[in-house]
């Protein structure tokens, strides 16, 4: 893949052997891309899209985050402390990782790695893990409807700067497709751990 984003991303540990095995088989993610119509074209395209995002993705993450999410009080409480006073340290970490998640998006192949840190990105969202990595004080937990919900924008944004190296208009849609398409799959292995009552009851 791509270089990351930073030569340290706190918090971020893919592949690490900390990270626990998703719940999810290898044969259900082949089933889920069947499901969202997810082909080696649109790994390609995604590819495509790495290559033009690698060098916007501070810029895109703080156009979703200071543009929009600061906006909306229930969105930006999940990077706050209860008492809705900032947390810079937080937001600098998570939008580190933020941006790396853009890339992995792209670039990293949809192998046992990747899903088991789909699982993990899910569980940094519940009761189960949110605030300890990097032991802060917020919001117990973000709500799934908020992160399904979210998605549209992030999927709507993303135009523009997809279309920033010159491609075609027909690469460009071939690219912004092939990452719908992604965020919608990661969707679905998301409410993984929110539909198991056992580890995230009631965080709908």
């Amino acid at each position: 893949m791509a270089n990351p984003v930073a030569d340290h991303i706190p918090g971020y540990d893919y592949a690490s052997p900390s990270i626990a095995p998703s719940p999810v088989s290898l044969a259900d993610l082949e089933s889920l891309k069947v499901s969202v119509g997810f082909t080696s074209e649109d790994q390609r395209y995604l590819q495509m899209a790495g290559s033009v995002l690698a060098d916007q993705t501070r810029q895109i993450v703080l156009h979703w985050r200071s543009g929009i999410i600061a906006a909306i009080p229930n969105l930006a409480r999940h990077s706050r402390s209860p008492d809705g006073s900032a947390l810079p340290e937080y937001l600098a970490a998570s939008s580190l990782r933020f941006e790396q998640w853009i890339l992995d998006t792209c670039l990293r192949p949809y192998d046992q790695d990747w899903l088991n840190y789909q699982h993990e990105i899910a569980l940094r969202h519940t009761s189960l893990r949110k605030n300890q990595t990097d032991q802060v004080q917020s919001t117990p937990y973000v709500p799934l409807r908020d992160i399904l919900a979210f998605l549209a924008v992030i999927n709507e944004t993303i135009k523009p700067y997809l279309a920033a190296h010159n491609h075609s208009a027909q690469e460009v849609a071939a690219m912004r497709l092939a990452w719908t398409k992604s965020t919608q799959l990661q969707a679905a292995l998301w409410a993984a751990p929110y539909s198991d009552p056992s580890l995230a009851p009631n965080q709908w």
